[in-house]
């Protein structure tokens, strides 16, 4: 199964028998709010609304959105809400969690309590899964948003963790493309060394249920036209699901890259932990929440 578009992933969505539940931490945000209900009207979540009541009825009440106020649970602050989300993880109560109005450091604090938290042992990493008109389907770029500057273990758990992702919505076997600026191995730069590592450990069933090439370059990695004029033969190559950037820079450069320049429409995440956390940016449209929900709720 490959989705071209994200309608087809909501419309999958659609027609599963259960809603995912969402944790909203501090819902008294506007645009958060927004794609929440939007996802609700959808038949793709069902929301669980933390964070200051009163704040939260207003925006509800500006939307015309109806819910019932004794669902909502009222919190004193940024922190109290973050750990509930988390309490509400653990407890069974919700499939995710999505951030409204707080910083990520305050929620993700609550995430990775030792005693509290969500961790599973993995590391945790992000994925956004763009929609590119110039390009046939959904394609995963990972990690613009968690790790820094991933060593090739580090590097190995985040293609865990997008190909988790990837088998969640139905794939079989993703495509994987680690990026460099070159295909030969060169020790002068890391990020090829690190490539030719972890496409190994593909070939020895170390990292499994995907196919890893690398190093490769972007525009053999998107273009097989391109891979043909150079004599490089992967079957990645006009096909690849998942980017795989050297470092957080280029994760986040090539992420925003596309939006601001090739109309691209983003979804996005951190997984690894038990549940995955929605962390789109304050500053984020009310689309990009809701196709990150959309995202979220495919993972679960």
């Amino acid at each position: 199964m490959e989705f071209k578009n994200f309608d087809g992933l909501i419309e999958k969505l659609k027609s599963k028998s259960s809603l995912a539940r969402v944790a909203v931490a501090a819902a008294h945000d506007e645009h958060t709010l927004e794609a929440v209900f939007k996802a609700s009207k959808d038949g793709i979540v069902e929301p669980v609304l933390i964070g200051n009541k009163t704040k939260i009825m207003e925006i509800l009440a500006h939307l015309n959105v109806k819910f019932n106020e004794n669902k909502i649970i009222h919190v004193e602050n940024d922190a109290e809400a973050a750990e509930k989300s988390v309490e509400l993880v653990n407890q069974g109560r919700a499939d995710f969690i999505m951030k409204g109005k707080l910083q990520t450091a305050d929620l993700l604090k609550a995430a990775v309590n030792k005693e509290k938290g969500l961790r599973t042992g993995k590391g945790m990493s992000h994925v956004a899964i763009l929609q590119i008109p110039s390009y046939h389907k959904l394609i995963a770029i990972t990690d613009g948003g968690m790790m820094m500057y991933p060593n090739a273990e580090e590097k190995k758990q985040i293609i865990e963790n997008a190909v988790d992702v990837f088998l969640a919505m139905g794939y079989e076997k993703p495509k994987v493309a680690v990026l460099a600026a070159v295909e030969n191995v060169n020790p002068k730069m890391p990020e090829t060394v690190d490539a030719d590592i972890l496409k190994k450990m593909n070939l020895s069933g170390e990292i499994k249920d995907c196919i890893v090439e690398g190093p490769i370059s972007f525009d053999l990695t998107m273009n097989k036209e391109s891979a043909k004029v150079k004599g490089y033969t992967s079957p990645v190559t006009g096909k690849a699901d998942i980017l795989v950037a050297p470092n957080i820079t280029s994760g986040n450069i090539l992420c925003k890259a596309i939006i601001e320049l090739a109309q691209g429409k983003m979804a996005g995440m951190i997984v690894g932990a038990k549940v995955p956390i929605v962390v789109t940016s304050r500053g984020s449209s009310s689309e990009e929440k809701y196709l990150s929900l959309v995202l979220s709720a495919s993972a679960v």
